[in-house]
């Protein structure tokens, strides 16, 4: 498979009030088929730079790029192609699962066939099937979790971005996650996720940056960062310098 850039993000900075700078001069390269984990502390810039990819916060300072289209320039089209999965996924909660994942169906386009497929595959994966006519409002943590992975996942996007995808999904439910994961990197599509969980992120990912006060202090394949050790040994040595 021919691998092509999918995210690039070139020197981006955001700076909050009092001259505070939660990403300063993030630069890297999420190509086709990659499963890119970014890790850091709480407040390390993570979220703002997740955030900043997938069009819900503004920037001005560098470029982030799409599959070559400008998250600035070009949103819709960027939207079009990308799926983000917040850590505390926020739904109507007055909506039943199977209206909330057509609404999200009617959003991107997609036809009446192919949504009954996707949804019917993933729903029965998640095994939530039989709760999609429920109110999102009864729904657990878990349960809104699984929803949101589904309606990411119905339009089959190239770029999939993630906050702690693995909060709140029980162990199944994080195999099957994982799994779906590779699948969708295998037929070109590109992940970047955020993880505490280090041990997983070693075991998933081909690709890592590590960032701290906002800036990226490594990044490279795992092999490259870790270099026979753990990553939560590199991870650690790396926040010690």
């Amino acid at each position: 498979m021919t691998t092509k850039p999918i995210l690039e993000i070139k020197n981006y900075s955001k700076t909050y009030g009092e001259g505070k700078r939660a990403a300063d001069n993030v630069s890297l390269t999420v190509m086709s088929g990659d499963i890119y984990g970014f890790i850091g502390h709480n407040g390390a810039g993570k979220s703002t730079t997740i955030r900043a990819i997938v069009g819900v916060l503004d920037f001005t300072e560098g470029e982030i790029l799409i599959d070559g289209h400008s998250v600035k320039d070009d949103p819709m089209e960027c939207k079009r192609i990308t799926a983000y999965i917040p850590d505390n996924p926020d739904l109507y909660e007055n909506l039943t699962g199977i209206q909330y994942l057509n609404f999200i169906a009617d959003v991107f386009e997609i036809s009446a066939k192919d949504r009954e497929e996707r949804i019917k595959k993933y729903a029965d994966i998640f095994e939530i099937t039989e709760s999609l006519g429920d109110l999102i409002g009864s729904y657990s943590h878990g349960m809104k979790q699984k929803l949101a992975i589904i309606s990411a996942l119905i339009h089959e996007p190239k770029l999939i971005v993630m906050d702690e995808p693995f909060v709140g999904l029980d162990p199944k439910a994080a195999f099957l996650l994982k799994g779906i994961m590779h699948d969708m990197c295998e037929n070109g599509a590109a992940i970047f996720f955020s993880t505490h969980v280090l041990d997983v992120a070693e075991k998933l990912c081909n690709k890592v940056a590590i960032i701290k006060k906002g800036r990226i202090i490594a990044s490279g394949t795992m092999e490259e960062l870790t270099e026979g050790h753990s990553l939560e040994e590199t991870f650690l040595e790396s926040e010690g310098d």
